[in-house]
């Protein structure tokens, strides 16, 4: 398998590369991590940035190279991240691109792309997580309209989602991956409660969402009624097979930084740490390999594949195992939640859950990859 880049590939780097340098100086100072109605101004301001200055498509309209490069780039040179607009451009616009109809493309994707609308996710419920496919918030059909009643849980931005990519059953007598539908539902809706949770880091970037028979429209559906199950592996395809791209460059940044500041006190010292952070090297260049391998994938089918799983299953592992060694090498300054590495070694702590669980990962590398039998 090839894995260098095209001239035309190199061109597009080297041309985002000059406008980053131009356009980075002029951004206004970041909003505070708790302040989100300012945090979603920020990040819909660089979104509409990109978009006027043609990037905003990288995500659906360009190669899956391309969109690996812009990721890379972006995160190299310090760009804001996604952050509110991270369910729209990576989940629900990628889905909606990919199965929605030509209606529904012309009317939720160009908004995403324009900075003017967030997206949220509505998946997991307090009783299914792990096990999505066990959802119970319930939809039924009121003529042109779903009747929609049921919580989710850790559902991202909502509090200053515009929308969400919402997963209902819609047949409770069917086996329950297929009594499943995934519907685009209007936050503004009668009926929907948001309520805010509070992270182990301080921010609150989840909430729980209460829906008290809130009616979407049937014009709403992507995919057929029942078969979202589908709809949404296409979701999750994109979520553990491209979204990470970005986060990998940081963590070898950080990795970077943080034998810099070992040498600097001493614990370089230590061959033990010296070791590890060898080995967690290897383990992100070995990541972006992999991250090429699975965009190379996408090539030929338009979406990532069951490789995605692979990624996320070792990438959230070693995201942690690499800031825990940054609190060895912080060591008591690793209780100071003002240093840098605090905070992101708590969020880090999530990632093993977020995306699906690493035992979810397993069981789909076992089955879908692997070819082993499903336990009992």
């Amino acid at each position: 398998m090839d894995l260098s880049y095209t001239p035309e590939e190199e061109d597009f780097r080297a041309r985002l590369r000059e406008w980053l340098a131009k356009a980075l100086p002029g951004l206004p100072p970041k909003p505070a991590p708790e302040d989100w109605p300012g945090r979603r101004a920020y990040d819909l301001g660089w979104q509409r940035m990109l978009y006027d200055a043609g990037y905003a498509d990288v995500h659906w309209d360009a190669s899956p190279t391309v969109r690996l490069i812009f990721l890379e780039e972006t995160e190299k040179a310090g760009a804001p991240y996604v952050g509110a607009n991270f369910v729209g451009l990576l989940h629900a616009g990628p889905t909606i691109a990919a199965e929605g109809t030509e209606r529904q493309r012309a009317r939720w994707l160009a908004p995403i792309l324009r900075g003017d609308e967030v997206w949220c996710q509505g998946f997991s419920e307090p009783g299914a997580g792990s096990d999505l496919a066990a959802l119970r918030t319930r939809a039924w059909r009121d003529g042109d309209d779903y009747v929609v009643s049921g919580s989710k849980i850790w559902t991202s931005h909502a509090e200053v989602a515009d929308w969400c990519e919402l997963l209902v059953r819609t047949d409770p007598e069917a086996p329950k991956h297929r009594g499943i539908t995934w519907l685009a539902m209007p936050m503004d809706a009668p009926g929907v409660t948001v309520r805010p949770l509070r992270t182990l880091a301080g921010s609150a970037e989840f909430a729980e969402v209460f829906l008290d028979e809130v009616r979407v429209p049937v014009a709403n559906r992507v995919g057929d009624e029942n078969d979202g199950w589908r709809v949404t592996m296409v979701t999750l395809s994109f979520e553990r097979g491209t979204a990470f791209v970005g986060e990998v460059v940081a963590c070898r940044r950080v990795l970077g930084d943080l034998a810099r500041v070992a040498r600097g006190n001493g614990t370089w010292d230590d061959p033990a740490l010296r070791r590890r952070l060898g080995r967690l090297n290897a383990e992100f260049r070995a990541l972006r390999r992999l991250t090429q391998w699975n965009v190379s994938e996408a090539e030929g089918k338009g979406v990532p594949g069951v490789g995605g799983s692979v990624f996320k299953l070792r990438y959230s592992h070693a995201r942690q195992e690499l800031y825990d060694a940054a609190a060895d090498v912080l060591g008591p300054d690793a209780l100071d939640l003002d240093r840098p590495w605090v905070l992101d070694r708590l969020s880090s702590l999530s990632y093993t859950i977020a995306a699906g669980t690493s035992q979810i990962q397993r069981n789909i590398v076992a089955e879908r990859i692997l070819g082993l039998p499903k336990g009992r």
